[in-house]
């Protein structure tokens, strides 16, 4: 092998289930994005592939190898350059092209990764093509087409804030918006998005939008609540209506109130179902099985038609495609939406935000509290090196209790009528994560320490 991030095993440890994810350069090289090229246009069939990349030092190299592999496989390349990942996702359904995106999304500088999909933003994870990519790159013989394939360079920033705006218009009373991008792509997109709104509908205060993939001031990660503590102080020394918070590729966004509290992603989905339903009624709305059971009580509440799925995005991608679903929300700040190919987009799910918000005269705690019911305990996770005997352990502990239903969709959830918890593993670090809510704080937390006491225990 050329590399030895082209072995077995290691092509093992970095093709996650919808995603490839590892460290560069020790497991991530531009000789396997080079091969990953070559092998994404074998196994999808695209003449026709774009290519987007972040702001990580790594990325523009190993966005560049990758178009260098697949135009040797014969297909054309459009590079669209630094971008956000839902940037990308725009790219190939206004374009009608397969995608590929170079980022490592939240996870700390040394990483990098790839999100692929084919034509139209159709996922692409282990069980439709990525297996097979990850095998014809072990192999080594990845076909070289007679002719090779062009690489062009386009830009579809000012096309994709148009279209986003054009989805969710924002309209009403003037805002004074927070926006953390973290150093990551939000920095590139939230200026060109907010100048659209007009300086008579928001006023922008921005935080960190200079894009560096060292990630300088704090991790690209506002599920983790030490990295909003900077967005909600400026939040309460601007005076500002709402904070939003993205992750490093922007495809996640985080709200802060305009008292410097956190909102739960499960009431920013209720909020978006909510609207969708307005104008769509009966429709069908995903929620992943981490979310507050608020969200599927306020949709059937609302005439809609709930139903549950794993977490993840080619899995939620694919039950709106069953479904005919509207729109999709994870408890971990994904949005999804029909109209953007089903595909999920931090910054239209802040735009819906700000729509609504502007459409009241209400501040966001109040606007948000209707769809706030439970108490939560956010995602808490843990290194456990043996998963399979923790989550062994939490089934024969609840299992057989009165009251309580055990299932295994994604890890292990136990749901009691005034509680439940999930313990599931991560797809791409060595963590159990667990995410619990109860019908009021006590019962919340009581459940919360007591799982944590099982997966934090040595064996």
């Amino acid at each position: 092998m050329a590399s030895g991030t082209l072995d077995a095993a290691n092509l093992d440890a970095i093709f996650k289930a919808y995603d490839v994810r590892g460290t560069v350069p020790d497991q991530l090289d531009e000789a396997l994005a080079r091969a990953t090229g070559a092998a994404f246009v074998a196994v999808t069939g695209a003449r026709e592939v774009v290519v987007g990349h972040d702001m990580r030092p790594s990325s523009p190299g190993m966005a560049g190898a990758f178009a260098d592999g697949a135009t040797s496989a014969g297909a054309d390349v459009v590079l669209i350059g630094q971008a956000s990942t839902d940037q990308l996702y725009f790219a190939s359904g206004h374009l009608d092209r397969a995608g590929v995106m170079f980022t490592a999304s939240h996870n700390p500088a040394q990483y990098n990764g790839m999100k692929m999909c084919r034509a139209g933003a159709v996922p692409i994870g282990l069980d439709t093509g990525l297996a097979e990519i990850r095998d014809l790159v072990a192999a080594g013989t990845t076909p070289e087409a007679p002719i090779t394939g062009s690489i062009s360079h386009h830009d579809v920033l000012a096309a994709y804030a148009a279209y986003l705006l054009s989805l969710a218009p924002v309209a009403g009373r003037k805002l004074k918006v927070v926006v953390d991008a973290g150093n990551g792509m939000a920095g590139l997109t939230a200026p060109v998005v907010f100048e659209r709104m007009g300086a008579d509908q928001v006023e922008l205060v921005s935080m960190y939008f200079e894009l560096d993939g060292t990630f300088p001031n704090h991790e690209a990660n506002p599920i983790e609540a030490a990295n909003i503590v900077d967005l909600q102080a400026r939040v309460l020394k601007e005076g500002a209506d709402i904070g939003l918070a993205f992750d490093g590729d922007a495809d996640r966004c985080f709200l802060v109130d305009e008292h410097g509290q956190g909102v739960s992603p499960s009431a920013l989905t209720a909020l978006i179902a909510a609207r969708e339903l307005a104008k769509e009624p009966g429709s069908t709305i995903i929620h992943n099985l981490i979310t507050s059971r608020a969200v599927p009580e306020i949709v059937i509440e609302l005439g809609g038609k709930p139903v549950r799925t794993r977490v993840g995005h080619s899995f939620i991608k694919a039950t709106m495609a069953e479904t005919g679903a509207i729109f999709g929300g994870e408890h971990s700040g994904h949005f999804y939406f029909r109209d953007f190919w089903r595909a999920d987009s931090g910054m239209l799910a802040a735009l819906h935000a700000l729509a609504a918000l502007a459409e009241t005269d209400r501040p966001l705690s109040q606007l948000l509290a209707q769809y706030a019911r439970y108490p939560s305990s956010g995602e808490i996770n843990s290194t456990v090196g043996d998963q399979a005997g923790v989550l062994a352990e939490l089934e024969s502990d609840y299992a057989g209790l009165d009251g309580v239903t055990i299932d295994d969709l994604d890890g292990y959830t136990v749901t009691h009528d005034d509680w439940w918890f999930n313990v599931r593993a991560s797809n791409t670090e060595p963590l159990l994560r667990l995410n619990a809510e109860g019908k009021d704080e006590a019962t919340m937390a009581r459940v919360r320490d007591d799982v944590l006491t099982t997966i934090r225990s040595e064996r």
